[in-house]
């Protein structure tokens, strides 16, 4: 008897429990995180669909997106796809049939005698339930699998009945036979990973729906490792916090992520705790408490096979420095952990690790400076107040600057440390925008204190002043007195000091370098290169600190006094030499900010971002900001270069987080680049909008933050047509020519003579003789073109605008050229510039000159026409081709032929 007529309904209704699902959709919860999975999803649907292919097997971690994977692929598949859904517990895998129980308890009475019969009559349920349509089994094999539902479903594969979807963390969990097919190649593995930070950003991108900042993902991406489950659980706990806000429709983080009370990831986190040894509880707990601990100690209390079994499982993550230092791989783990422990219980893990000695803080890197600061304020003890003094300067150096303020206000004011924690209290203000307050921390110290330190000391609670002056503008204009009555206090002379290393000769160094800064915050550059040459010399100052500093401000001096090749050397010559000088703090911060200026008047905006975002072997040199500042350096540089589109992203995510925590004028500058951003894609009325917050009130600002605030304000109403913008652009010019800044003149007057006159190209060329390089070169090129007409000469400036990919600018070279060619009769150079032209159209969203003689920009159907005619194609098979007629071909190609001042289709080919 045939068992394909059976009434399979008749059977036990737990059928629902397992089969056909509706594949019409994916839930929520389902696909959120399939963008950044779809090389591995076409994977899978590729061996869902291929001919010989039995199916697909999915492996990886816990959480990684392993059935969220299977479920979308298989959802994919359409409406006429039957699936089966099967899991294998761990009873399951214990019970005969376990995973097919509900199957089988359809069958009917008369076929459950022998494995044989059952094999076949789950066979023929599956093609029954099927009805025609290809049918695909989701396995979820939490465990192994028993040896009678491998047969089962090894039967069903072979013979063609339906393909499957096996999700397992590893290949070797599932049955023997799996792995023959494997071998085979007639199964696939997809082994998923957990997410890098482009996956990471992806998927926040998806799951929020709105743009999203760097911070918000860095943040995420290291406390959860990449882990989809885990980056869910976190992202729903800070929202329902309050501490994920979308502001100006980008989404970013208010504070730091703080777990307490995160019940998503406390379950998560439970769950793994139940599951682990009392010995690599205390592990972890002591991890979460310390954050990092040398191998060496951590196998002295725990025992070196203890902590190579969690290294194993994942659990630790050892660093390849001489100390190797362990933690926790996952920082999520140890953040909800350690909201579990009492006060008590942190000090007696305090106790174990310390065993009675307390580290030298001289002897810390800033990172082991934090993690002890931060344990000792969590277990509610006194910091040492020499340690409390080095965590506070730490937290400043890693631009935390409540953490500092926390650790600063521990010292009292008889402690020899009190004064400079008054130093480190106003670096921490400063770091919050509040200068007012830094001011009050350093007018705290009485005048006895002040006369009783050194003359180290001294010196430097001076240079704090001079530093938080400058961003008081009633006390600005004070700080070359200040810093005269302390040479005079201190009896040196301006200048390096010849008898250094003697504490006197330090102090008078440090005086000097606070008069470098205080002149390279106002814009004083000038006046200063001779001193700065002097103090910079090897030869003649041994001082390495002070030299090294010097020779950051020379640098940027230079670039903008017009001797940017200069600079760009001095560049080079520097950072060979900042690993040789890397116990000078904040030297590397100093250098890469001041590189980043000199790169990008320099035109070389290109090195700007690879200078914010290097490669991991250059990890080190990043730009040591919060993302707020790298994003806003990010736009800037791509605003300079005209690519607007690139930009926003960058900057609409520094604008949200600045917003929420403001930093030193740098506000102003994000709302001014981002208005320059959308003028260049043509976007009036957004830029307009950026523009109009430029007029709420804001603090004092740098002189180099000033002039990127401006230009950038200044050059957006000049590409919305404004007048008087352009008025500004040249008064600017005019300032800076008279303040000698003959770089920033000569990219203000670029700006500026975009419908220039002969006297505006003759004070752009003389600009241009007294700088160096190729934007300078460029700059000349366009004004001699502009005013003589020359249609060589600009397409000269614009292959060297190509060679520094600034497309604007060679847009500009390019519309000239045009018109002036025409004009001439130069019909090789008209079409040379044309077609450039045209290529540049695609990328540059708003060109800053259109030609004027009457020849707009190929339109696409004529671009595909002179293409097509360039080939040699005759009108009527390109009118076939395209399915218009003859005649529009005829009238097409007219156009074209006078657009790019062509006689002949030969003539066409290589320029569109």
């Amino acid at each position: 008897m045939s068992i394909e007529p059976l009434s399979w309904r008749r059977g036990s209704t737990l059928n629902d429990v397992g089969p056909h699902t509706d594949t019409a959709g994916t839930s929520e919860l389902q696909g959120w995180s399939a963008p950044a999975r779809s090389a591995n999803l076409e994977a899978v649907r590729t061996a869902l669909t291929s001919k010989d292919s039995l199916g697909v097997v999915i492996t990886g971690g816990r959480g990684v997106g392993k059935s969220s994977l299977a479920r979308t692929a298989v959802s994919e598949l359409g409406p006429d796809v039957w699936t089966l859904q099967l899991r294998s517990g761990t009873t399951a895998a214990k019970t005969p049939y376990g995973c097919l129980a509900f199957l089988l308890a359809r069958l009917p009475q008369a076929y459950m005698g022998s494995p044989t019969a059952i094999l076949r009559g789950i066979t023929s349920l599956i093609k029954s339930d099927a009805a025609g349509r290809h049918c695909v089994i989701t396995l979820d094999a939490a465990g192994s699998i028993d040896d009678m539902s491998a047969g089962v479903l090894l039967n069903v594969l072979m013979t063609g009945t339906a393909r499957i979807v096996a999700v397992a963390p590893k290949s070797s969990d599932l049955p023997a036979d799996f792995h023959w097919l494997l071998t085979d190649r007639r199964l696939t593995e997809v082994r998923l990973d957990n997410l890098n930070e482009l996956q990471t950003r992806q998927v926040l991108l998806s799951l929020l729906g709105h743009r999203v900042s760097a911070s918000l993902v860095s943040t995420c991406h290291s406390m959860v490792g990449g882990n989809p489950l885990l980056l869910k659980a976190l992202v729903t706990e800070q929202q329902q916090s309050g501490n994920l806000v979308l502001a100006d429709s980008v989404w970013t983080l208010r504070d730091k992520v703080v777990l307490d009370g995160a019940a998503s990831l406390e379950d998560i986190v439970r769950s793994r705790w139940a599951r682990t040894t009392p010995q690599t509880r205390e592990v972890i707990e002591m991890l979460s408490c310390a954050r990092s601990v040398e191998l060496s100690r951590l196998t002295a209390l725990y025992g070196a096979g203890i902590v190579a079994d969690m290294e194993d499982a994942g659990l630790l993550d050892i660093d390849d420095s001489d100390s190797r230092w362990v933690s926790l791989t996952e920082k999520y783990l140890g953040d909800v952990v350690r909201s579990w422990l009492s006060i008590a219980r942190r000090r007696e893990l305090r106790d174990v690790l310390l065993d009675g000695t307390v580290p030298d803080p001289s002897s810390m890197t800033v990172d082991e400076l934090m993690a002890f600061a931060a344990w000792t304020h969590e277990c509610e003890a006194e910091l040492d107040p020499a340690m409390a003094l080095a965590a506070a300067e730490a937290a400043v150096q890693l631009f935390d600057p409540h953490f500092a303020l926390t650790y600063a206000e521990t010292l009292k004011r008889n402690d020899p440390q009190w004064v400079p924690g008054q130093r480190q209290k106003a670096a921490a203000y400063l770091l919050l925008d509040l200068p007012v307050q830094a001011m009050a921390a350093l007018d705290d110290i009485s005048q006895p204190q002040l006369d009783n330190l050194g003359v180290e000391e001294y010196a430097r609670v001076v240079a704090a002043k001079s530093r938080v002056m400058v961003w008081l503008p009633e006390l600005t204009d004070r700080v070359p007195k200040l810093l005269e009555e302390a040479r005079s206090r201190l009896g040196v002379a301006a200048g390096a000091a010849e008898d250094w290393p003697a504490p006197l000769a330090m102090a008078a160094n440090r005086i000097s370098l606070s008069e470098f800064e205080y002149k390279g915050f106002v814009g004083d550059y000038a006046s200063m290169i001779p001193a700065l040459e002097e103090a910079s010399d090897p030869a003649r100052n041994p001082d390495i600190g002070f030299r090294m500093n010097s020779a950051v401000i020379l640098m940027t001096a230079l670039s903008l006094t017009g001797r940017e090749m200069d600079a760009l050397g001095l560049m080079r010559q520097l950072g060979g030499q900042i690993s040789d000088a890397a116990q000078i703090v904040g030297l590397r911060e100093h250098f890469t900010e001041q590189a980043y200026s000199v790169l990008l008047t320099a035109g070389q905006w290109r090195r700007c971002i690879d200078l914010l975002d290097p490669p991991a072997t250059r990890e080190a040199h990043r730009l040591p900001y919060r993302s707020a500042a790298a994003e806003l350096a990010a736009g800037t540089a791509y605003v300079y270069s005209g690519r607007g589109a690139a930009a926003l992203d960058p900057l609409l995510s520094a604008a949200a987080q600045l917003e929420l925590r403001p930093v030193q004028s740098a506000l102003h500058a994000a709302y001014a680049a981002t208005a320059l951003a959308y003028a260049q894609l043509g976007n009036a009325g957004q830029a307009r909008k950026y523009l109009e917050k430029l007029r709420r009130p804001a603090g004092p600002c740098s002189f180099a933050t000033r002039s990127i605030i401006e230009f950038c304000a200044d050059m957006a109403g000049r590409w919305l047509g404004e007048g008087d913008a352009v008025a500004r652009l040249r008064e600017s010019a005019r300032q800076n020519i008279a303040a000698r800044r003959y770089t920033l003149a000569g990219i203000s007057l670029l700006g500026a003579t975009v419908n220039g006159t002969e006297p505006d190209f003759r004070l752009m060329e003389e600009v241009a003789g007294h700088r160096q390089g190729p934007l300078a070169e460029i700059s000349r090129l366009i004004a001699v073109g502009s005013r003589t007409k020359d249609a060589k000469t600009l397409l000269a400036g614009g292959e060297l605008a190509a060679t520094l990919e600034l497309d604007a600018v060679e847009a500009r070279c390019m519309a000239l050229a045009v018109d002036y060619a025409r004009q001439s009769g130069d019909s090789l150079s008209a079409r040379t510039a044309q077609a450039r032209l045209d290529i540049l159209a695609a990328t540059v969203a708003s060109l800053p000159i259109v030609p004027s003689s009457g020849s707009p920009l190929l339109t696409s159907r004529e671009r595909q026409i002179a293409r097509l005619a360039g080939r040699g194609a005759s009108n009527r098979d390109i009118a076939l081709e395209m399915g218009v007629s003859v005649r529009t071909v005829e009238g097409h190609l007219y156009q074209v032929f006078t657009k790019l001042g062509v006689t002949s289709r030969g003539d066409l080919t290589g320029l569109v």
